[in-house]
């Protein structure tokens, strides 16, 4: 069963956002660029460090360099469940 966006931030989770600089196998001297992004958790980042590995182990352009950022969309406080409402006229 597929978890919604919502879910993950409410998890804790963030977007995470990486530039991945890797050699062309062809070309060594040349480097190129790829961005990846996805919900992942901080400080560990196990969805990036696993798509690292399946870089490393599958793709044959090594890489040169990773660059990322995480951003918590949404923090603890600033979510409450809401049980009820009430309209001012």
């Amino acid at each position: 069963m597929s978890v919604s966006e919502t879910e993950l931030l409410l998890k804790g989770y963030g977007l995470t956002t990486a530039e991945f600089y890797y050699r062309i196998p062809d070309f060594q001297n040349v480097l190129n660029s790829f961005v990846w992004q996805d919900y992942d958790i901080a400080p560990d980042h196990p969805n990036l460090f696993k798509f690292i590995e399946f870089w490393q182990n599958e793709l044959d352009g090594p890489l040169h360099s990773v660059r990322f950022v995480h951003r918590r969309e949404l923090a603890p406080g600033e979510w409450r469940n809401v049980t009820g409402e009430f309209t001012l006229h």
